[in-house]
Protein backbone atom coordinates (compact mmCIF):
# COMPACT_ATOMS: atom_id res chain seq x y z
CA UNK A 1 0.00 0.00 0.00
CA UNK A 2 0.89 3.45 -0.99
CA UNK A 3 0.77 6.02 1.58
CA UNK A 4 1.80 10.16 1.25
CA UNK A 5 0.98 13.45 3.54
CA UNK A 6 -2.29 13.28 1.43
CA UNK A 7 -4.94 11.16 1.81
CA UNK A 8 -4.81 9.49 -0.90
CA UNK A 9 -4.10 5.51 -1.05
CA UNK A 10 -3.61 2.76 -3.50
CA UNK A 11 -3.98 -1.08 -2.65
CA UNK A 12 -1.29 -3.73 -3.60
CA UNK A 13 -1.79 -5.01 -6.76
CA UNK A 14 -1.09 -8.56 -5.60
CA UNK A 15 -2.91 -11.30 -5.78
CA UNK A 16 -3.80 -10.48 -9.75
CA UNK A 17 -7.31 -10.12 -10.14
CA UNK A 18 -9.66 -13.04 -11.16
CA UNK A 19 -10.68 -12.61 -14.97
CA UNK A 20 -13.25 -15.74 -15.55
CA UNK A 21 -17.41 -15.66 -14.62
CA UNK A 22 -18.75 -16.33 -11.86
CA UNK A 23 -20.40 -19.50 -13.80
CA UNK A 24 -16.51 -20.33 -14.46
CA UNK A 25 -15.71 -19.58 -10.89
CA UNK A 26 -18.38 -22.82 -9.94
CA UNK A 27 -17.43 -24.91 -13.10
CA UNK A 28 -13.86 -24.96 -11.63
CA UNK A 29 -15.06 -25.78 -8.17
CA UNK A 30 -16.59 -28.65 -8.78
CA UNK A 31 -13.89 -29.47 -10.82
CA UNK A 32 -10.84 -28.39 -7.84
CA UNK A 33 -13.40 -30.00 -4.88
CA UNK A 34 -16.04 -31.89 -6.10
CA UNK A 35 -16.57 -33.97 -3.16
CA UNK A 36 -16.06 -30.94 -0.63
CA UNK A 37 -19.42 -29.80 1.02
CA UNK A 38 -20.60 -26.46 -1.14
CA UNK A 39 -23.87 -25.20 0.72
CA UNK A 40 -25.34 -26.78 4.01
CA UNK A 41 -28.58 -25.03 4.89
CA UNK A 42 -29.58 -26.79 8.07
CA UNK A 43 -33.12 -25.77 8.30
CA UNK A 44 -34.02 -27.49 4.96
CA UNK A 45 -31.26 -30.46 6.17
CA UNK A 46 -30.12 -29.84 2.49
CA UNK A 47 -26.11 -30.64 1.70
CA UNK A 48 -24.45 -29.93 -1.77
CA UNK A 49 -20.97 -30.53 -2.42
CA UNK A 50 -19.30 -28.36 -5.36
CA UNK A 51 -19.93 -30.96 -7.53
CA UNK A 52 -23.63 -31.32 -7.00
CA UNK A 53 -24.21 -27.05 -6.90
CA UNK A 54 -22.84 -27.19 -10.21
CA UNK A 55 -24.95 -29.70 -11.80
CA UNK A 56 -28.18 -28.16 -10.23
CA UNK A 57 -27.31 -25.06 -11.11
CA UNK A 58 -26.75 -25.43 -14.81
CA UNK A 59 -29.99 -28.15 -14.87
CA UNK A 60 -31.66 -24.64 -13.46
CA UNK A 61 -29.97 -22.74 -15.62
CA UNK A 62 -30.79 -24.63 -18.50
CA UNK A 63 -34.84 -24.42 -17.34
CA UNK A 64 -34.52 -20.71 -17.46
CA UNK A 65 -33.70 -20.78 -21.03
CA UNK A 66 -35.90 -23.32 -21.87
CA UNK A 67 -38.82 -21.10 -20.17
CA UNK A 68 -38.23 -18.27 -22.52
CA UNK A 69 -35.43 -16.48 -21.08
CA UNK A 70 -32.46 -14.89 -22.45
CA UNK A 71 -29.10 -13.36 -21.89
CA UNK A 72 -29.40 -9.82 -20.38
CA UNK A 73 -32.96 -10.83 -18.84
CA UNK A 74 -33.46 -9.70 -15.61
CA UNK A 75 -34.46 -12.78 -13.10
CA UNK A 76 -35.83 -11.39 -9.68
CA UNK A 77 -35.27 -13.86 -6.47
CA UNK A 78 -37.72 -12.60 -3.21
CA UNK A 79 -36.55 -15.00 -0.69
CA UNK A 80 -34.71 -15.20 2.25
CA UNK A 81 -31.49 -17.66 2.67
CA UNK A 82 -32.29 -20.94 0.97
CA UNK A 83 -30.39 -23.22 -1.34
CA UNK A 84 -32.93 -22.61 -3.95
CA UNK A 85 -31.23 -19.14 -3.70
CA UNK A 86 -27.86 -20.25 -4.43
CA UNK A 87 -28.61 -22.29 -7.22
CA UNK A 88 -30.36 -19.15 -8.58
CA UNK A 89 -27.65 -17.13 -8.06
CA UNK A 90 -24.92 -19.41 -9.87
CA UNK A 91 -27.44 -20.38 -12.75
CA UNK A 92 -28.55 -16.96 -13.56
CA UNK A 93 -24.22 -16.65 -14.30
CA UNK A 94 -24.22 -19.34 -16.30
CA UNK A 95 -27.21 -18.22 -18.23
CA UNK A 96 -26.11 -14.72 -18.51
CA UNK A 97 -28.96 -13.49 -17.10
CA UNK A 98 -28.76 -10.62 -14.19
CA UNK A 99 -29.82 -11.58 -10.95
CA UNK A 100 -32.25 -8.72 -9.27
CA UNK A 101 -32.62 -9.27 -5.65
CA UNK A 102 -35.80 -7.99 -3.84
CA UNK A 103 -34.99 -7.70 -0.23
CA UNK A 104 -37.72 -9.93 1.86
CA UNK A 105 -38.92 -6.93 3.78
CA UNK A 106 -40.75 -5.75 0.84
CA UNK A 107 -44.19 -5.19 0.39
CA UNK A 108 -46.09 -4.29 -2.23
CA UNK A 109 -45.44 -0.86 -3.13
CA UNK A 110 -41.69 -1.48 -2.79
CA UNK A 111 -42.02 -4.90 -4.96
CA UNK A 112 -44.20 -3.35 -7.05
CA UNK A 113 -41.42 -0.25 -8.42
CA UNK A 114 -38.33 -2.83 -8.02
CA UNK A 115 -39.87 -5.50 -10.64
CA UNK A 116 -41.21 -2.05 -12.98
CA UNK A 117 -37.60 -0.21 -12.75
CA UNK A 118 -35.51 -3.26 -14.27
CA UNK A 119 -38.38 -4.99 -15.78
CA UNK A 120 -38.07 -8.45 -14.57
CA UNK A 121 -38.48 -10.88 -17.02
CA UNK A 122 -39.07 -13.77 -14.31
CA UNK A 123 -39.38 -14.13 -10.45
CA UNK A 124 -38.34 -16.58 -8.15
CA UNK A 125 -40.26 -16.76 -4.83
CA UNK A 126 -39.94 -18.26 -1.59
CA UNK A 127 -42.94 -20.31 0.37
CA UNK A 128 -44.47 -17.57 3.11
CA UNK A 129 -42.08 -16.90 6.18
CA UNK A 130 -43.14 -15.44 9.30
CA UNK A 131 -45.44 -12.77 8.23
CA UNK A 132 -44.10 -12.14 4.90
CA UNK A 133 -46.94 -14.50 2.58
CA UNK A 134 -44.45 -13.91 -0.47
CA UNK A 135 -47.33 -15.76 -3.04
CA UNK A 136 -49.95 -13.70 -1.88
CA UNK A 137 -48.15 -10.41 -2.05
CA UNK A 138 -47.32 -11.34 -5.69
CA UNK A 139 -50.68 -12.33 -6.59
CA UNK A 140 -52.09 -8.95 -5.11
CA UNK A 141 -50.05 -7.35 -7.97
CA UNK A 142 -50.49 -9.88 -10.64
CA UNK A 143 -54.27 -11.52 -9.51
CA UNK A 144 -53.78 -13.22 -13.64
CA UNK A 145 -52.14 -15.76 -11.62
CA UNK A 146 -54.88 -17.47 -10.06
CA UNK A 147 -55.29 -19.03 -13.93
CA UNK A 148 -52.76 -21.55 -15.50
CA UNK A 149 -50.45 -19.31 -18.20
CA UNK A 150 -49.54 -21.87 -20.42
CA UNK A 151 -48.23 -19.18 -22.52
CA UNK A 152 -46.63 -17.09 -20.00
CA UNK A 153 -47.49 -14.78 -17.23
CA UNK A 154 -49.65 -11.64 -19.18
CA UNK A 155 -50.07 -9.50 -16.07
CA UNK A 156 -51.62 -5.87 -16.56
CA UNK A 157 -50.16 -4.31 -13.40
CA UNK A 158 -46.29 -5.88 -14.31
CA UNK A 159 -46.22 -5.94 -18.29
CA UNK A 160 -42.73 -7.50 -18.34
CA UNK A 161 -43.28 -10.49 -15.82
CA UNK A 162 -43.83 -13.51 -17.89
CA UNK A 163 -42.65 -16.10 -15.20
CA UNK A 164 -43.37 -16.72 -11.70
CA UNK A 165 -41.35 -19.91 -10.32
CA UNK A 166 -42.53 -21.01 -6.54
CA UNK A 167 -40.21 -22.91 -3.91
CA UNK A 168 -41.90 -25.92 -3.03
CA UNK A 169 -44.92 -26.91 -3.80
CA UNK A 170 -46.78 -23.97 -6.36
CA UNK A 171 -49.77 -23.01 -4.89
CA UNK A 172 -50.40 -20.36 -7.89
CA UNK A 173 -52.11 -21.64 -10.64
CA UNK A 174 -49.92 -19.91 -13.28
CA UNK A 175 -46.70 -20.01 -11.17
CA UNK A 176 -44.04 -23.14 -11.93
CA UNK A 177 -42.41 -25.18 -9.53
CA UNK A 178 -38.63 -24.55 -9.18
CA UNK A 179 -38.28 -28.78 -9.25
CA UNK A 180 -40.05 -28.64 -12.33
CA UNK A 181 -37.51 -26.18 -13.78
CA UNK A 182 -34.73 -28.29 -12.75
CA UNK A 183 -36.62 -31.11 -14.32
CA UNK A 184 -36.84 -29.06 -17.62
CA UNK A 185 -33.29 -28.57 -17.43
CA UNK A 186 -32.24 -32.25 -17.36
CA UNK A 187 -34.80 -33.13 -20.23
CA UNK A 188 -33.39 -30.42 -22.56
CA UNK A 189 -29.79 -30.95 -21.87
CA UNK A 190 -27.40 -28.56 -21.86
CA UNK A 191 -26.64 -27.59 -25.63
CA UNK A 192 -28.50 -24.09 -24.91
CA UNK A 193 -26.23 -23.05 -22.23
CA UNK A 194 -22.92 -24.66 -23.47
CA UNK A 195 -23.58 -22.10 -26.76
CA UNK A 196 -24.70 -19.20 -23.90
CA UNK A 197 -20.83 -19.39 -22.43
CA UNK A 198 -18.49 -17.91 -25.06
CA UNK A 199 -20.47 -14.72 -25.40
CA UNK A 200 -20.42 -14.29 -22.10
CA UNK A 201 -17.57 -11.55 -20.37
CA UNK A 202 -16.33 -11.10 -16.82
CA UNK A 203 -17.66 -7.36 -17.27
CA UNK A 204 -20.99 -8.49 -18.14
CA UNK A 205 -23.95 -6.68 -15.66
CA UNK A 206 -24.95 -9.81 -13.41
CA UNK A 207 -26.57 -8.36 -10.20
CA UNK A 208 -28.85 -5.43 -9.63
CA UNK A 209 -29.10 -4.30 -5.60
CA UNK A 210 -31.42 -2.21 -4.58
CA UNK A 211 -30.49 1.23 -1.96
CA UNK A 212 -32.29 3.81 -1.21
CA UNK A 213 -30.95 7.22 -1.98
CA UNK A 214 -31.85 10.73 -1.05
CA UNK A 215 -34.20 11.11 -4.09
CA UNK A 216 -36.18 9.32 -2.04
CA UNK A 217 -36.52 6.03 -4.67
CA UNK A 218 -34.36 2.83 -4.28
CA UNK A 219 -31.55 2.81 -7.22
CA UNK A 220 -30.69 -0.52 -8.77
CA UNK A 221 -26.72 -0.48 -8.43
CA UNK A 222 -25.66 -2.77 -11.10
CA UNK A 223 -22.61 -5.16 -10.61
CA UNK A 224 -20.75 -7.31 -12.94
CA UNK A 225 -19.24 -10.68 -12.63
CA UNK A 226 -15.82 -8.83 -12.27
CA UNK A 227 -17.03 -6.58 -9.67
CA UNK A 228 -18.45 -9.08 -7.10
CA UNK A 229 -16.60 -12.49 -7.68
CA UNK A 230 -13.52 -10.14 -6.99
CA UNK A 231 -14.72 -9.03 -4.16
CA UNK A 232 -15.80 -12.24 -2.55
CA UNK A 233 -12.36 -13.37 -3.25
CA UNK A 234 -10.49 -10.87 -2.02
CA UNK A 235 -12.29 -10.58 1.06
CA UNK A 236 -11.32 -13.88 1.35
CA UNK A 237 -7.60 -13.23 1.10
CA UNK A 238 -7.76 -11.08 3.96
CA UNK A 239 -9.41 -13.96 6.32
CA UNK A 240 -6.98 -16.37 4.97
CA UNK A 241 -9.40 -19.08 3.98
CA UNK A 242 -8.91 -22.18 2.59
CA UNK A 243 -11.15 -25.36 1.28
CA UNK A 244 -10.72 -26.38 5.03
CA UNK A 245 -12.83 -23.67 6.52
CA UNK A 246 -16.44 -23.50 6.95
CA UNK A 247 -18.42 -20.16 7.03
CA UNK A 248 -21.36 -19.43 9.01
CA UNK A 249 -23.78 -17.20 7.19
CA UNK A 250 -26.73 -15.83 8.99
CA UNK A 251 -26.66 -12.52 6.87
CA UNK A 252 -28.95 -12.58 4.45
CA UNK A 253 -27.98 -13.40 0.95
CA UNK A 254 -30.44 -10.69 -0.48
CA UNK A 255 -27.56 -8.35 0.58
CA UNK A 256 -23.74 -8.25 -0.60
CA UNK A 257 -22.72 -9.60 3.02
CA UNK A 258 -24.33 -12.63 1.75
CA UNK A 259 -24.10 -13.35 -1.61
CA UNK A 260 -20.54 -11.93 -1.88
CA UNK A 261 -18.53 -12.03 0.94
CA UNK A 262 -20.20 -15.43 1.42
CA UNK A 263 -20.73 -16.82 -1.35
CA UNK A 264 -18.27 -15.05 -3.79
CA UNK A 265 -15.59 -15.80 -1.03
CA UNK A 266 -16.52 -19.60 -0.87
CA UNK A 267 -16.69 -20.64 -4.80
CA UNK A 268 -13.41 -18.71 -4.75
CA UNK A 269 -11.22 -20.81 -2.22
CA UNK A 270 -13.25 -23.91 -1.99
CA UNK A 271 -14.86 -23.17 1.64
CA UNK A 272 -18.37 -24.26 2.65
CA UNK A 273 -21.32 -22.37 3.78
CA UNK A 274 -23.33 -23.07 6.34
CA UNK A 275 -26.76 -21.28 6.36
CA UNK A 276 -28.36 -21.77 9.75
CA UNK A 277 -31.72 -20.47 8.72
CA UNK A 278 -33.86 -18.51 6.20
CA UNK A 279 -33.78 -15.56 8.91
CA UNK A 280 -31.66 -14.66 11.58
CA UNK A 281 -32.03 -16.67 14.82
CA UNK A 282 -29.69 -16.04 17.58
CA UNK A 283 -29.88 -19.93 18.76
CA UNK A 284 -29.98 -21.56 15.22
CA UNK A 285 -26.64 -19.86 14.42
CA UNK A 286 -24.98 -21.12 17.66
CA UNK A 287 -26.42 -24.37 16.92
CA UNK A 288 -25.22 -24.63 13.57
CA UNK A 289 -21.38 -22.92 14.48
CA UNK A 290 -21.11 -25.69 17.00
CA UNK A 291 -22.61 -28.88 15.27
CA UNK A 292 -20.75 -27.94 11.36
CA UNK A 293 -17.54 -26.89 13.30
CA UNK A 294 -17.81 -23.48 11.45
CA UNK A 295 -13.85 -21.59 11.41
CA UNK A 296 -15.98 -18.59 10.38
CA UNK A 297 -19.12 -16.35 11.65
CA UNK A 298 -20.38 -13.49 9.27
CA UNK A 299 -22.55 -10.31 11.51
CA UNK A 300 -23.29 -7.22 11.61
CA UNK A 301 -22.69 -5.75 15.74
CA UNK A 302 -26.05 -6.56 16.67
CA UNK A 303 -26.02 -10.65 16.03
CA UNK A 304 -22.88 -10.91 17.45
CA UNK A 305 -24.44 -9.61 20.72
CA UNK A 306 -27.28 -11.32 20.79
CA UNK A 307 -25.89 -14.75 20.29
CA UNK A 308 -23.22 -13.42 23.03
CA UNK A 309 -25.94 -12.52 25.03
CA UNK A 310 -28.31 -15.80 24.44
CA UNK A 311 -28.73 -18.07 27.95
CA UNK A 312 -27.97 -20.86 26.54
CA UNK A 313 -24.91 -19.34 24.98
CA UNK A 314 -22.50 -21.33 27.29
CA UNK A 315 -23.90 -25.37 25.73
CA UNK A 316 -21.89 -24.85 22.34
CA UNK A 317 -18.69 -25.62 21.67
CA UNK A 318 -17.01 -22.30 19.46
CA UNK A 319 -13.66 -23.29 19.98
CA UNK A 320 -13.04 -24.14 15.76
CA UNK A 321 -14.02 -20.24 14.93
CA UNK A 322 -11.35 -18.34 14.26
CA UNK A 323 -12.18 -15.77 11.43
CA UNK A 324 -14.93 -13.76 9.90
CA UNK A 325 -16.58 -10.42 9.06
CA UNK A 326 -18.02 -7.68 11.27
CA UNK A 327 -19.52 -5.08 9.18
CA UNK A 328 -22.78 -2.75 8.72
CA UNK A 329 -22.45 -0.53 11.53
CA UNK A 330 -19.48 0.65 14.30
CA UNK A 331 -18.55 -2.55 16.96
CA UNK A 332 -18.41 -1.82 20.28
CA UNK A 333 -14.80 -2.55 21.87
CA UNK A 334 -16.10 -4.45 24.99
CA UNK A 335 -18.18 -6.85 22.33
CA UNK A 336 -15.21 -7.57 20.08
CA UNK A 337 -13.22 -8.26 23.00
CA UNK A 338 -16.10 -10.45 23.94
CA UNK A 339 -15.95 -11.92 19.88
CA UNK A 340 -12.34 -12.55 20.30
CA UNK A 341 -12.36 -14.26 24.26
CA UNK A 342 -16.28 -15.89 24.46
CA UNK A 343 -16.13 -16.49 20.93
CA UNK A 344 -12.45 -17.77 20.00
CA UNK A 345 -12.44 -15.24 16.96
CA UNK A 346 -8.79 -14.45 17.25
CA UNK A 347 -8.83 -13.63 13.61
CA UNK A 348 -12.05 -11.84 13.31
CA UNK A 349 -11.98 -8.67 10.34
CA UNK A 350 -13.93 -5.42 10.37
CA UNK A 351 -14.92 -4.45 6.64
CA UNK A 352 -16.46 -1.16 5.07
CA UNK A 353 -17.60 -0.62 1.78
CA UNK A 354 -21.13 0.13 0.39
CA UNK A 355 -23.06 -1.43 -2.62
CA UNK A 356 -21.79 0.72 -5.35
CA UNK A 357 -18.29 -0.93 -4.49
CA UNK A 358 -19.21 -4.50 -4.21
CA UNK A 359 -18.94 -4.19 -1.35
CA UNK A 360 -15.53 -3.65 0.49
CA UNK A 361 -13.18 -0.88 -0.02
CA UNK A 362 -11.40 -1.65 3.40
CA UNK A 363 -10.93 -4.58 5.72
CA UNK A 364 -8.57 -5.27 8.91
CA UNK A 365 -6.53 -7.64 9.06
CA UNK A 366 -6.40 -10.65 11.83
CA UNK A 367 -3.03 -9.35 13.25
CA UNK A 368 -4.07 -5.53 13.27
CA UNK A 369 -4.66 -4.21 17.05
CA UNK A 370 -7.78 -4.77 19.42
CA UNK A 371 -7.53 -0.86 18.98
CA UNK A 372 -7.53 -0.45 15.75
CA UNK A 373 -10.30 -3.03 14.62
CA UNK A 374 -12.93 -1.26 16.82
CA UNK A 375 -11.58 2.11 15.88
CA UNK A 376 -11.33 1.97 12.26
CA UNK A 377 -12.33 -0.21 9.54
CA UNK A 378 -9.17 -1.26 8.34
CA UNK A 379 -7.26 -0.41 5.54
CA UNK A 380 -7.65 -0.40 1.30
CA UNK A 381 -8.48 -3.54 -0.07
CA UNK A 382 -6.34 -4.73 -3.03
CA UNK A 383 -6.37 -3.27 -6.57
CA UNK A 384 -8.50 -0.39 -5.08
CA UNK A 385 -7.72 3.16 -4.57
CA UNK A 386 -9.37 5.94 -2.06
CA UNK A 387 -9.25 9.19 -1.33
CA UNK A 388 -10.49 11.64 1.15
CA UNK A 389 -11.81 14.95 -0.62
CA UNK A 390 -13.16 18.82 1.05
CA UNK A 391 -16.89 20.24 -0.50
CA UNK A 392 -14.23 21.33 -3.34
CA UNK A 393 -13.21 18.05 -4.31
CA UNK A 394 -9.40 18.87 -3.42
CA UNK A 395 -7.57 15.86 -1.55
CA UNK A 396 -7.23 16.72 2.16
CA UNK A 397 -3.91 15.92 4.73
CA UNK A 398 -4.34 12.83 6.41
CA UNK A 399 -6.34 13.12 9.57
CA UNK A 400 -8.73 15.58 8.03
CA UNK A 401 -12.19 14.41 8.21
CA UNK A 402 -13.53 14.98 4.05
CA UNK A 403 -15.92 12.68 1.85
CA UNK A 404 -14.62 9.05 0.98
CA UNK A 405 -14.19 8.28 -2.45
CA UNK A 406 -13.12 5.10 -3.87
CA UNK A 407 -11.98 4.30 -7.36
CA UNK A 408 -11.17 0.70 -9.20
CA UNK A 409 -12.40 -2.68 -10.37
CA UNK A 410 -15.33 -2.55 -7.33
CA UNK A 411 -16.91 0.19 -8.77
CA UNK A 412 -20.23 -0.75 -10.17
CA UNK A 413 -20.97 -0.04 -13.84
CA UNK A 414 -23.64 2.38 -12.43
CA UNK A 415 -27.29 2.99 -11.63
CA UNK A 416 -29.72 0.31 -13.83
CA UNK A 417 -31.62 2.33 -16.11
CA UNK A 418 -30.71 6.14 -14.35
CA UNK A 419 -28.13 7.94 -16.04
CA UNK A 420 -28.27 11.09 -14.11
CA UNK A 421 -28.41 9.72 -10.68
CA UNK A 422 -24.62 7.53 -11.93
CA UNK A 423 -23.19 10.37 -13.26
CA UNK A 424 -23.92 12.61 -9.51
CA UNK A 425 -22.61 9.63 -7.78
CA UNK A 426 -19.23 8.68 -10.02
CA UNK A 427 -17.63 11.34 -11.49
CA UNK A 428 -15.43 12.07 -14.86
CA UNK A 429 -12.57 10.55 -13.57
CA UNK A 430 -13.79 6.88 -12.30
CA UNK A 431 -14.20 8.04 -8.36
CA UNK A 432 -17.92 6.86 -6.78
CA UNK A 433 -18.22 9.01 -4.18
CA UNK A 434 -19.50 7.26 -0.95
CA UNK A 435 -21.43 10.20 1.07
CA UNK A 436 -19.58 9.34 4.06
CA UNK A 437 -17.12 11.36 5.90
CA UNK A 438 -13.61 9.63 7.06
CA UNK A 439 -10.10 10.19 7.83
CA UNK A 440 -6.70 7.85 7.18
CA UNK A 441 -4.45 8.42 9.80
CA UNK A 442 -0.19 8.00 8.84
CA UNK A 443 -0.32 4.45 8.39
CA UNK A 444 -3.22 4.42 6.23
CA UNK A 445 -6.34 3.14 8.30
CA UNK A 446 -9.47 4.07 8.06
CA UNK A 447 -11.83 5.80 10.30
CA UNK A 448 -15.59 7.03 9.10
CA UNK A 449 -16.32 9.86 11.39
CA UNK A 450 -20.22 10.92 10.30
CA UNK A 451 -22.09 10.89 6.68
CA UNK A 452 -22.91 13.60 3.93
CA UNK A 453 -26.23 11.93 3.93
CA UNK A 454 -28.69 11.46 6.78
CA UNK A 455 -28.95 7.61 6.00
CA UNK A 456 -30.07 5.72 9.22
CA UNK A 457 -28.40 2.57 9.94
CA UNK A 458 -30.74 0.21 11.73
CA UNK A 459 -29.24 -3.36 12.00
CA UNK A 460 -26.56 -3.13 9.65
CA UNK A 461 -29.51 -1.72 7.28
CA UNK A 462 -29.34 1.30 5.66
CA UNK A 463 -32.55 3.26 5.64
CA UNK A 464 -32.77 6.59 3.59
CA UNK A 465 -35.25 9.34 5.56
CA UNK A 466 -36.50 10.30 2.07
CA UNK A 467 -37.83 7.25 0.76
CA UNK A 468 -39.68 7.13 4.03
CA UNK A 469 -40.50 10.67 4.02
CA UNK A 470 -42.12 10.52 0.80
CA UNK A 471 -44.44 7.09 1.28
CA UNK A 472 -45.21 9.00 4.87
CA UNK A 473 -46.98 11.88 2.49
CA UNK A 474 -49.20 10.57 0.83
CA UNK A 475 -51.53 9.78 3.96
CA UNK A 476 -53.99 12.77 3.87
CA UNK A 477 -53.81 13.97 7.15
CA UNK A 478 -49.65 14.65 7.16
CA UNK A 479 -48.80 18.12 6.04
CA UNK A 480 -45.15 17.67 6.44
CA UNK A 481 -42.37 15.21 7.51
CA UNK A 482 -38.98 14.92 8.69
CA UNK A 483 -37.14 11.54 9.18
CA UNK A 484 -33.89 10.70 10.67
CA UNK A 485 -31.82 8.15 12.97
CA UNK A 486 -31.71 8.50 17.14
CA UNK A 487 -29.44 6.33 18.51
CA UNK A 488 -30.44 2.80 20.12
CA UNK A 489 -28.26 0.11 22.37
CA UNK A 490 -29.56 -2.45 20.34
CA UNK A 491 -30.04 -2.03 16.77
CA UNK A 492 -27.41 1.68 16.59
CA UNK A 493 -30.14 3.37 14.98
CA UNK A 494 -33.99 3.59 15.10
CA UNK A 495 -35.83 5.73 12.78
CA UNK A 496 -37.83 8.78 14.54
CA UNK A 497 -40.57 10.96 12.68
CA UNK A 498 -41.70 14.62 13.19
CA UNK A 499 -45.13 14.63 11.65
CA UNK A 500 -46.99 18.09 11.06
CA UNK A 501 -50.50 17.78 10.49
CA UNK A 502 -53.29 19.35 8.28
CA UNK A 503 -54.56 21.60 10.40
CA UNK A 504 -57.90 20.09 12.25
CA UNK A 505 -56.58 17.00 11.76
CA UNK A 506 -55.65 14.36 14.81
CA UNK A 507 -53.27 11.20 14.90
CA UNK A 508 -52.22 8.86 16.90
CA UNK A 509 -48.46 6.69 16.25
CA UNK A 510 -50.51 3.14 15.88
CA UNK A 511 -52.26 4.93 13.24
CA UNK A 512 -49.12 6.23 11.10
CA UNK A 513 -47.55 2.71 11.53
CA UNK A 514 -50.83 1.12 9.89
CA UNK A 515 -50.58 3.07 7.04
CA UNK A 516 -47.22 1.49 6.99
CA UNK A 517 -47.58 -2.13 7.84
CA UNK A 518 -47.57 -4.11 4.52
CA UNK A 519 -46.74 -1.43 2.49
CA UNK A 520 -43.08 -0.64 3.43
CA UNK A 521 -40.19 -2.99 5.14
CA UNK A 522 -40.93 -3.85 8.87
CA UNK A 523 -37.40 -1.96 9.73
CA UNK A 524 -38.82 1.78 8.41
CA UNK A 525 -41.61 1.80 10.21
CA UNK A 526 -40.66 4.69 12.58
CA UNK A 527 -40.26 4.02 15.98
CA UNK A 528 -40.19 6.99 17.39
CA UNK A 529 -42.95 9.36 16.10
CA UNK A 530 -43.67 13.19 17.19
CA UNK A 531 -46.34 15.27 16.57
CA UNK A 532 -45.40 18.75 15.93
CA UNK A 533 -46.49 22.00 14.92
CA UNK A 534 -42.99 23.48 13.38
CA UNK A 535 -39.68 22.15 12.40
CA UNK A 536 -36.27 24.15 13.31
CA UNK A 537 -35.38 26.05 10.53
CA UNK A 538 -32.20 28.34 9.97
CA UNK A 539 -32.50 31.94 9.10
CA UNK A 540 -32.61 31.24 5.26
CA UNK A 541 -35.71 28.79 5.96
CA UNK A 542 -33.60 25.51 5.94
CA UNK A 543 -35.08 22.30 8.04
CA UNK A 544 -32.04 21.34 10.90
CA UNK A 545 -32.71 17.90 11.24
CA UNK A 546 -29.64 17.70 12.91
CA UNK A 547 -31.54 19.79 16.05
CA UNK A 548 -34.05 17.50 15.88
CA UNK A 549 -31.69 14.77 16.57
CA UNK A 550 -30.58 16.14 19.32
CA UNK A 551 -33.64 17.32 20.86
CA UNK A 552 -35.06 13.77 21.08
CA UNK A 553 -31.64 12.21 22.15
CA UNK A 554 -32.49 14.99 25.15
CA UNK A 555 -36.14 13.81 25.81
CA UNK A 556 -34.89 10.43 25.31
CA UNK A 557 -32.17 10.21 28.17
CA UNK A 558 -34.27 11.88 30.26
CA UNK A 559 -37.18 9.39 30.00
CA UNK A 560 -34.51 6.58 30.40
CA UNK A 561 -33.18 8.34 33.98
Amino acid sequence: MELNMESHVRGSAQPPLLTHTIGAALSRAALNWGDHEAVVCTAQNIRLTWRELNRRAEDFASGLLASGLRPGDRIGIWSLNRVEWIITQFAAAKAGLILTTINPAYRLDELDYALKKVGCRALVLSPPFKTSDYPTLIRTLAPELDAPTPLGLNARRLPDLKLIIQMETPTLAGAIGFDAIETLGRTTGLDDLKAVEPILTCHDPINIQFTSGTTGRPKGVTLSHHNILNNGYLAGVAMAITPDDRICTPVPLYHCFGMVLSVMAAVSHGSAMIFPGEGFDALATLEAAASERCTALYGVPTMFIAALEHPRFAEFDLTRLRTGIMAGSPCPIEVMKKVIERMHMRDITIGYGMTETSPLSFQSGGDDPLERRVSTVGRIHPHVECKIVDADGAVLPYGQPGELCTRGYSVMIGYWNDPEQTAASIDADGWMHSGDLATFDDEGYCQIVGRLKDMIIRGGENLYPREIEEYLYRHPKIQDVQVFGVPDDRYGEQVCAWVRLVDGETMEHEELLAFCRGEIAHQKLPHYVRFVTEFPLTVTGKIQKFVMRDMMIEELNAAAV
